[in-house]
């Protein structure tokens, strides 16, 4: 596989805005769930939600593309200079040349949501200024954000559940590899709604209170809203001793349920084997893996198996859905960045909110930070529906 460089990256989640806020709340073991406030949600569950989101205002030439989705990615283009980065890297390949690979679930379904509230009495019909093309319609997130950055290259939304914004990384550099494109944003931004929020209540998969991955207690996920990007760009002759590039993707399929993962994680080791052999390394070779970790029984019991079955209980991981929730779309890219935060600080992020190890998982859970040297984490990503992913990101110097 081409190996690609991480040439910029930001993100935006309960736990802070942009890169510096993220590292502090890792650093800290701080997270960013309380008891669920949203609006109109009467459930006894902790959430994630993003402050400001609701203050902030699209520019007027894309007010069409206004809902909380678009909102969310808004404010995290401006972070961090990414959007700056963006323009520069127009500047070496032109507007045609960049393409645009997000994920998402739900995408601006909350737009939909608010409308049905104000049909006509009468006729049932939706508000006239209700656009569903430009705010529930999944293209809609990589329309705006193609628009706010000025790109004219080719655009894709992926929705496969909790894997939708690590696959676009696999899909990015496939579109370069083949020659179509020379770089790429690639990202997931997902908001909170009350779809997701009841139908996740309603499976009986949240937690009372903020989820517990991997402890004997866990019961279930805390359902958040995050957003991540990052640009692509194929590596130069030289680099610099921090940067991150993306070394290698593995994606299955294993279709054993609508939503509950194969038992024994065949798909999800699959994706994991699949990402070190495009990597060119072993198993021994990752210091650290971001496991998908929701916090539900099934799913870390699946995952624990397939991790155990690739890397023994010898490779050191967590889960940072403890302080972040659980994103489901945005998820898969909000996490390569907490990976790339990591490699470049040189510490293994712990889980928080995990008491007791569950010792029947057999694999190496952190809980404290782990101060050392980092060259290569892995970040896994596993959907609905049996869609896997797993991200091999390493550390150039």
């Amino acid at each position: 596989m081409t190996e690609l460089l991480l040439k910029d990256y930001t993100a935006t989640s309960c736990v802070g805005h942009g890169r510096l806020e993220t590292l502090d709340a890792l650093r800290s073991q701080r997270g960013g769930l309380a008891p669920c406030t949203f609006e109109r949600a009467e459930l006894d569950t902790w959430t994630g939600e993003v402050s400001g989101v609701d203050d902030v205002r699209l520019p007027d030439k894309l007010r069409r593309f206004d809902c909380r989705n678009n909102r969310l990615a808004q404010m995290t283009l401006l972070q961090d200079g990414f959007a700056d980065a963006v323009a520069q890297s127009v500047g070496r390949h032109g507007r045609r040349r960049i393409g645009v690979f997000l994920g998402t679930s739900t995408s601006g379904i909350l737009q939909t949501e608010m409308a049905y509230r104000h049909r006509d009495p009468t006729t049932g019909a939706l508000p006239a200024d209700f656009d569903y093309e430009a705010s529930q319609n999944s293209f809609s997130i990589a329309e705006y954000v193609r628009q706010a950055l000025d790109l004219d290259g080719p655009a894709v939304v992926i929705c496969s559940a909790c894997s939708s914004s690590a696959k676009v990384f696999g899909s990015a550099r496939r579109m370069m590899d083949a020659g179509l494109i020379d770089a790429a944003v690639v990202g997931g931004v997902d908001s909170l709604c009350l779809t997701t929020l009841y139908g996740f209540h309603a499976l009986q998969l949240t937690a009372r209170g903020p989820c517990k991955p991997f402890d004997t207690t866990r019961d279930g996920i805390s359902i958040s809203e995050a957003a991540a990007f990052a640009l692509l760009e194929r590596v130069p002759n030289s680099l610099d001793a921090d940067e991150v590039t993306l070394l290698g993707v593995g994606e299955s399929s294993d279709a054993y349920h609508m939503s509950s993962p194969h038992p024994e994680g065949q798909g999800a080791r699959t994706a994991m084997l699949e990402a070190l052999k495009a990597g060119g390394l072993e198993p021994g070779d990752i210091d650290y893996i971001n496991l998908h970790g929701t916090g539900t029984p099934s799913n870390d019991n699946a995952e624990s198996r397939a991790v155990a079955s690739v890397f023994g209980a010898a490779v050191g991981g967590s889960s940072t859905k403890g302080a972040t929730g659980h994103s489901l779309g945005a998820a898969g890219a909000l996490e390569a960045v907490i990976c790339s935060l990591a490699l470049q600080h040189d510490f293994a992020p712990g889980g928080i909110n995990t008491r007791e190890i569950d010792p029947e998982l057999g694999i190496q859970y952190l809980v404290k930070n782990r101060p050392g040297r980092m060259t290569y984490a892995m970040s896994n990503s596993f959907g609905f529906g049996g869609t896997n992913c797993s991200l091999l990101l390493g550390r150039a110097g």
